[in-house]
């Protein structure tokens, strides 16, 4: 029986056997690990085991029939990290570029068919140039093959992808039907057609990095959720997450344990600014209401208006929604309504309750907005949070106006528990643009425009910029002090845990794409 491989030392001393030294040595050169270092790094020590580690690809063409490596460039098992099981592929640049061939897809097809039928995630290691062009259609049906585990997989378990190096054409698609995307910064990269292409196409001069680097597809995509400094932190990020989630959508994310305190949080009741257009950090207010150093945020550098992340309280794992009045005053676009219904849907896929904190003055206006579609995808958050039966609780920290109010899972929508602080202003719109349209004719014939204007900014503000209206209407269940706030969270999200609610039945939704 082959002894088991416990060190890294011994890994990269395995790697360099049967000629593959100088491609290992590339390898290290750029920062980068191995295949099977990588897996190493990952899983707890010595749970890893192995399946297919002899399989050898099937082409004879182009020379092919010469150059057979056992594995044929990705290693796949399963092992568990923190002792949970999880199913893993690794592939493995050294060999053919880590191309994917057809018994390549088929490793692969095998553990996320097995991780299906036990209830476990599933995390794919990507270090693939594409298909391997010298299989032709049996490479690219490899990859059909894949792309349709990973739908049918979609909402059952978790799906994980960790892009490790250069990953091209349709090594990219599984990745982007996945749960969640990690990058390496300056050693991993996405793109559909590389810089080549796309100079011979369309005459553009743009570097590997600006075209599909890990912060590219921070920024400007969205495609990746979180960026790594190296491959060691991009592990460990994967590590983190999994402690979040549960195996699989029958079951409920790690619950760790708590020992109740003073729950009080008196920061937290000077937190709102005067001024009402004054920004303040949402961030802040997150780290105070949820478990100490518990909250991870999710798409960190993406459509930074909102904020989406786990965290726990009191043990256990919730899903956080909040607008980040820090950046556009929070208001809702095209980009952040999409990254927040994306990760509503996954939470409510996953039993991970939802906790929404709202300060949105609205969507935001102008034709690049509305010629980009923001009806459509402003729809897809609305959809998500109707759509989503995991306990749903609202606080409204300050503004909540027009149809965003709507959106951000009010009462209306099934939330489960709104609550408001004394700061929240619920209405159509701001005061100012409400007198001016309301009393558009008495300010106009006023002597003094001016003070008449804010003679009716103030009757408006005093009438409706204030919870109580909302409250009294049974749409907000209780205006709370902000210090208190933690507190009537352990409280609901312990009431709600056995929240039980069904769709109606269906085939499936049609959520606006």
């Amino acid at each position: 029986m082959k002894d088991k491989v416990q060190t890294l030392e011994e890994l990269r001393e395995q790697s360099l056997a049967g000629g593959g030294a100088k491609r290992v040595a590339d390898q290290h050169k750029k920062g980068k690990l191995t295949a099977r270092e990588r897996i190493h790094l990952l899983l707890d020590e010595g749970s890893f085991e192995e399946i297919g580690d002899l399989v050898l690809h099937r082409a004879l063409n182009f020379g092919m029939d010469k150059e057979k490596y056992p594995g044929d460039g990705v290693i796949t098992g399963y092992g568990t990290i923190n002792g949970r099981l999880v199913y893993i592929f690794s592939q493995d640049f050294t060999v053919f570029g880590g191309s994917l061939s057809e018994t390549h897809a088929e490793k692969i097809v095998r553990i996320m068919d097995m991780a299906m039928k036990n209830g476990a995630p599933i995390i794919g290691l990507n270090d693939s140039g594409g298909a391997r062009i010298q299989e032709g259609v049996e490479s690219l049906g490899g990859y059909a093959d894949i792309f349709y585990r990973n739908t049918i997989a979609s909402g059952v378990v978790p799906q994980i992808s960790a892009i490790m190096g250069p990953c091209a054409g349709g090594a990219v698609y599984s990745p982007a039907i996945t749960d969640f995307v990690l990058m390496v910064e300056n050693t991993s990269y996405m793109f559909v057609t590389g810089p080549n292409v796309v100079k011979t196409v369309t005459h553009e001069e743009v570097t590997f990095e600006e075209l599909g680097g890990a912060m590219t597809h921070a920024t400007k995509s969205g495609v990746t959720h979180f960026v790594a400094a190296n491959e060691a932190d991009c592990l460990a990020r994967i590590k983190q997450l999994l402690s979040y989630i549960p195996q699989n959508c029958e079951e409920i994310a790690p619950v760790y344990d708590y020992e109740p305190k003073d729950e009080s949080r008196p920061k937290l009741a000077n937190f709102i600014p005067q001024n009402p257009n004054q920004p303040y950090d949402m961030k802040e207010v997150i780290r105070e209401l949820v478990d100490q150093d518990s909250f991870f945020e999710v798409h960190e550098n993406f459509a930074e208006n909102i904020v989406v992340g786990f965290a726990r309280i009191a043990g256990r794992s919730i899903g956080v929604v909040a607008n980040q009045p820090s950046v556009l005053a929070g208001v809702l676009d095209i980009k952040s309504s999409a990254k927040g219904a994306r990760f509503v849907r996954f939470c409510d896929a996953f039993n991970v309750p939802l906790l929404v904190l709202e300060d949105v003055p609205g969507f935001m206006p102008g034709t690049d907005q509305e010629w980009n579609g923001i009806i459509s995808n402003g729809a897809k958050l609305l959809f998500a949070f109707c759509e989503a039966t995991v306990p749903k609780i609202t606080v409204i920290t300050r503004k909540a106006y027009g149809g965003a109010y709507c959106v951000m899972n009010s009462k209306h929508i099934g939330a489960d528990m709104n609550f408001a602080w004394p700061t929240a202003e619920i209405a159509v719109m701001g005061a100012k643009g409400a007198a001016e349209i309301i009393f558009r004719k008495e300010i106009q014939s006023a002597a003094d425009p001016e003070k008449k204007l804010q003679e009716k900014v103030d009757e408006f503000t005093e009438k409706f910029a204030h919870p109580y209206g909302a409250a009294a209407r049974g749409f907000v269940d209780e205006v709370i002090h902000p210090e208190i706030t933690r507190t009537k969270l352990i409280r609901a999200f312990e009431m709600l845990q056995n929240k039980a609610e069904q769709l109606p039945r269906k085939r499936h939704t049609n959520i606006p794409l």
